[in-house]
């Protein structure tokens, strides 16, 4: 498989690295990306990583917007400028840089999510209250298309 799935919480050792789970690994190797593409998720606390396909969705959605337009400029900044390129050691570790680890809150330990095409890092406990909150959208979100089924209104 090609995707990047499943959750993994790992420690982050007393340099600061941690290691990157051994089926995320397998994907990137796939990949062929030299290295680990990182950057400040837009939306959340959180770091988007991942690899070529990550870089090609990036370009994708800047490739929508006019070059040199607001958006555009918006956008790349975000995505590039303030992205980095972090190198994966022979045992399979990163060191996060203290931008990245500030961005989420990392300190003791990351969580690494599993989102098809990329994965994110998050501080355990903010992905803890994220997924909670996830579900309970969700559910609710359920509930409204069951009573559209069953021809109710919503």
């Amino acid at each position: 498989m090609d995707e990047f799935v499943s959750t993994f919480t790992n420690r982050l050792d007393s340099k600061g690295r941690v290691s990157i789970p051994a089926s995320f690994r397998a994907v990137l190797a796939r990949d062929g990306f030299d290295g680990l593409y990182c950057c400040p998720s837009l939306d959340q606390a959180s770091v988007d990583a991942g690899g070529s396909r990550l870089v090609g969705q990036i370009k994708d959605t800047l490739g929508q917007f006019e070059p040199f337009s607001d958006d555009h400029e918006l956008l790349s900044t975000t995505l590039i400028g303030e992205s980095e390129v972090l190198r994966i050691d022979t045992e399979g570790r990163i060191a996060l840089t203290d931008t990245l680890k500030a961005h989420a809150g990392i300190t003791g330990a990351v969580t690494f999510v599993g989102q098809g095409y990329k994965f994110q890092l998050w501080e355990p406990e903010r992905f803890v209250a994220y997924r909670d909150a996830a579900k309970a959208r969700l559910r609710d979100i359920r509930g409204r298309l069951g009573a559209r089924g069953a021809g109710g209104a919503a």
